[in-house]
C-alpha cells in the first residue's frame, strides 16, 4: 500500500512545481509588456515638440508681471505655473478703467473700481510666486522686463520733449537737469519732464506733464520688488503686522506729517505712494502664500465692507469745493482703505479658474492681448489720449460738420473712439519690446489662435 502513495505524493508534487513554473513565466511576461509599455511612452515623450512639453514654473508677472500667451485655448487644464485666468481678467478691468479714468476723469470711477489696489496686489502674488526662486534672479528678471519698454517710450519723451524747446537751462540747474535723466534709466523717482512747453501748437503746454506723471506707478512698483523679498520674510513671521504696516504708515505721514515744507519732495512722493498701496501689494502676496485660506471664512466678507466704510467716511470729512465731486485719489488715506477692502474681497471671492467660463470665452482674445501687452498699454494710452485731440480739432473747420456734428466733436467719447485706435498702432508699433525683454521671440500681434476643430469637452 506504500507504493501507490508514494506514486500520489510525487504527482501532486510536480503538479505543484509547474503551476509555480507557470506562474512565474506568467510573471516575467508581464514584465516584459510592462517594460517595453514605458519604452513605448518614452519614445512618444520624445517626439512631442519642445514647445508642448510640460515646463517649469516660470515668471508671471500688469504688466512688467506677466508671463508670455502661450494659446490659452490649447491647454484647458492649468498645472503649477500656468496662467490664472481670473488674474487676468481683473488686469484687463484694471488697464481699462485707467484708460477711461484718465479721459473721462469720473470721480466714481476709483471708487467702483480701485485699478491701482488692484495691479498691485496682482503684481504682488506673482512676485510671491517667483520668489520660490533666488531673489536676486528674480529681481534681475523683473527689472529685465520693466526697463527696456519704459527706455523706448522715455527715448521717444525726451526727444519730442528737446524738439519742443526742454533742456539744461528750462530749470535754471543745467548740473541738475542731467543728473535727473537718470530716473529714465532706473525709475526710483518719478522721471524729469517739462511743465509747458510751447514748441507744438497743436497740443496743450502742458502735454508733457499729462503723458509722464502717470509712471509714478512704474516708480512704486520698482520699490515694492527691491523690497518683496524682505516683505516676503516678514509676512510669513508676523503677517498682521505686516499687513497693517503699510496702512499705519500712510496714516501717520498724512496725518502728522501733512503739513511739512518737505510733503512736495521726491522722498515723500516715494513714500507716500508705496504705504498708499503697500498693504494691496502684502495682500496679493498673502493671498499666494494661502495665508488669506486660513482665515475663517466669514472674518474677511465680515471685515472688509468696515475698512472700505471707513475710507469713505475720511473721503466725505475732506474740505473740499462743495461745487467739485471728491476725488478719492487726491487723498492717500481714503485711498488706502477703499483699496485694501475691494482687493481683499476680490482674492476672497477668487475662483481660480483654470479655463474662461462660458460667459467670457468670447474675450479670450482681447484679454489675453491686454495681458500680453500690459505694459505697452500703461506708458503709450496717455499718448493716444493727448494726440486725439490734434486729431480732431481740425474738424470744427469743416462747415458741415460744425453744422451737424458739434454735440460730437464735443463729445469725450468722441476723443475716446479717436484714442483706441491711436493706442493699438502705438502697442503695434513698441510692444514687441516686451518680448524682447522677456526673452521671447517677437511678435507685433500677440493675439491668442484657437485650435482648428478644437470642441468643448463639456
Amino acid at each position: 500500500m506504500t507504493a501507490p502513495i508514494d506514486l500520489a505524493r510525487a504527482r501532486g508534487i510536480r503538479n505543484a512545481l509547474q503551476a509555480r513554473d507557470a506562474l512565474q513565466a506568467r510573471d516575467a511576461r508581464d514584465a516584459r509588456d510592462l517594460r517595453d509599455a514605458r519604452d513605448v511612452r518614452d519614445t512618444m515623450q520624445l517626439r512631442v515638440p519642445a514647445a508642448l512639453r510640460a515646463r517649469p514654473e516660470r515668471d508671471q508677472e500688469p504688466g512688467p508681471d506677466l508671463e508670455p500667451e502661450q494659446e490659452p485655448e490649447a491647454a484647458p487644464a492649468r498645472s503649477k505655473g500656468g496662467r490664472d485666468r481670473y488674474l487676468d481678467l481683473l488686469r484687463a478691468l484694471a488697464l481699462g478703467r485707467v484708460v477711461l479714468y484718465h479721459n473721462f476723469g469720473w470721480f466714481w470711477l476709483p471708487l467702483v473700481f480701485p485699478s491701482m489696489g488692484v495691479m498691485f496686489a496682482l503684481a504682488g502674488s506673482l512676485m510671491a510666486r517667483s520668489l520660490s526662486r533666488p531673489a536676486v534672479g528674480v529681481i534681475r528678471g523683473r527689472l529685465r522686463r520693466l526697463l527696456p519698454p519704459m527706455w523706448l517710450f522715455g527715448a521717444a519723451m525726451i526727444a519730442l520733449q528737446i524738439v519742443a524747446g526742454w533742456g539744461p537751462q528750462s530749470d535754471g540747474h543745467p548740473t541738475w537737469w542731467w543728473s535727473k535723466l537718470a530716473f529714465w534709466l532706473l525709475p526710483l523717482s518719478t522721471p524729469p519732464y517739462a511743465d509747458e512747453l510751447s514748441g507744438f501748437g497743436l497740443v496743450e503746454p502742458t502735454w508733457a506733464a499729462q503723458i509722464i506723471v502717470p509712471l509714478w506707478y512704474l516708480r512704486a512698483y520698482l520699490w515694492y520688488v527691491l523690497f518683496s523679498p524682505l516683505l516676503l520674510r516678514a509676512l510669513r513671521r508676523f503677517p498682521v503686522v505686516t499687513l497693517s504696516a503699510p496702512l499705519a504708515m500712510v496714516i501717520a505721514m498724512n496725518v502728522f506729517f501733512a503739513d511739512q515744507e518737505f510733503v512736495y519732495g521726491r522722498v515723500w512722493e516715494t513714500a507716500n505712494d508705496f504705504a498708499t498701496f503697500g498693504a494691496c501689494w502684502i495682500l496679493g502676496m498673502a493671498h499666494q502664500e494661502g495665508l488669506l485660506k486660513k482665515i475663517p471664512q466669514y472674518v474677511l466678507p465680515s471685515v472688509a465692507p468696515l475698512i472700505m466704510v471707513a475710507g469713505f467716511w475720511y473721503l466725505q470729512t475732506r474740505p473740499v469745493d462743495p461745487t467739485v465731486a471728491t476725488d478719492i485719489e487726491s487723498w492717500p488715506i481714503a485711498q488706502a482703505l477703499w483699496s485694501f477692502g475691494f482687493v481683499a474681497l476680490l482674492l476672497h471671492v477668487s475662483p481660480s479658474w483654470d479655463r474662461w467660463p462660458r460667459p467670457l470665452e468670447r474675450w479670450n482674445g482681447l484679454i489675453s492681448l491686454l495681458n500680453a501687452r500690459a505694459v505697452s498699454f500703461y506708458l503709450w494710452h496717455q499718448v493716444a489720449l493727448v494726440a486725439a485731440i490734434p486729431l480732431i480739432d481740425p474738424l470744427w473747420s469743416v462747415p458741415f460738420v460744425y453744422a451737424h456734428f458739434q454735440w460730437l466733436l464735443a463729445s469725450q467719447w468722441f476723443t475716446l473712439l479717436v484714442a483706441i485706435p491711436l493706442l493699438g498702432l502705438l502697442v503695434l508699433t513698441f510692444g514687441w519690446v516686451e518680448d524682447v525683454a522677456a526673452r521671447r521671440s517677437p511678435r507685433l500681434l500677440p493675439y491668442p489662435r484657437r485650435q482648428r476643430g478644437r470642441r468643448r469637452a463639456d
